[in-house]
């Protein structure tokens, strides 16, 4: 009599390289667990890196709650140019001088954007409307309504001002649903402006640190054993959060 093999379960982090997705890291997991139950809790612009959590097993029940969390992203933005997808994968779709915008200038629009407001997600994004993602829309070159979401930046570090790039570096501690990218682009708007997302990286979701994750050459390259190895147990996951 055969004694059947456990099936894997737990939370895994992923650190994102540019162009890899959510569904790549699944569909890696699978096959290196031979597992059918594995989701992801959110993805992660094409451009970006960063925290990819991914759940397999009877971590899949508390997926809803992770994507839930807070999140923190270190960004880079660039002034005076605006594209069709508020970052740099987009088309450029203004450009406008930046010569007069100072130092205090863009401290006071990054504090009108503090703490709780409405957001508008971009057109590129997988807010649907109908039925039908708003990238789908956007890439026929339609333009929709969104609704804007209620958001919280609950803080945020800028870290550095380079005038003569006309680059800002920051850092921002937001709530579930909120997107950099447009973030980004109402401050630039807020400036007279306009402005882009350049880089953007994902370092932390709710107790999540990307210190925890496995980069994406290790996990390509990973065995099953490895891969268990890496995975946080659920019971540890739902300790760090208070639940039975």
């Amino acid at each position: 009599m055969t004694t059947p093999i456990e099936q894997p379960c737990g939370v895994l982090l992923v650190d994102k390289d540019p162009g890899f997705t959510s569904h790549n890291a699944v569909a890696l997991c699978r096959r290196i667990l031979n597992t059918k139950k594995v989701g992801h809790c959110g993805t992660l612009d094409p451009m970006a890196t960063g925290m990819l959590i991914v759940v397999i097993g009877k971590a899949t029940k508390v997926q809803d709650l992770l994507m839930c969390e807070d999140k923190v992203y270190t960004a880079t933005m660039k002034l005076g140019i605006e594209t069709n997808s508020q970052d740099a994968d987009g088309e450029v779709v203004a450009v406008k001088p930046t010569v007069h915008i100072t130092e205090q200038d863009i401290r006071d629009a990054f504090k009108h954007f503090a703490g709780e407001f409405d957001q508008v997600p971009p057109m590129y994004s997988a807010v649907k409307i109908n039925g039908v993602p708003c990238y789908k829309l956007a890439r026929k070159g339609q333009e929709v309504e969104r609704k804007a979401r209620h958001v919280n930046v609950l803080s945020y570090n800028i870290t550095r001002i380079d005038l003569a790039a006309a680059e800002v570096d920051f850092t921002v501690h937001c709530s579930k649903g909120f997107y950099v990218r447009t973030y980004a682009h109402d401050i630039g708007q807020q400036l007279g402006c306009g402005a882009h997302l350049t880089a953007l990286r994902r370092i932390r979701s709710g107790h999540f640190d990307i210190s925890q994750a496995v980069d994406v050459p290790t996990l390509k390259a990973a065995g099953r054993d490895e891969l268990l190895s890496r995975l946080l147990p659920l019971e540890q996951v739902l300790a760090d959060r208070n639940m039975p």
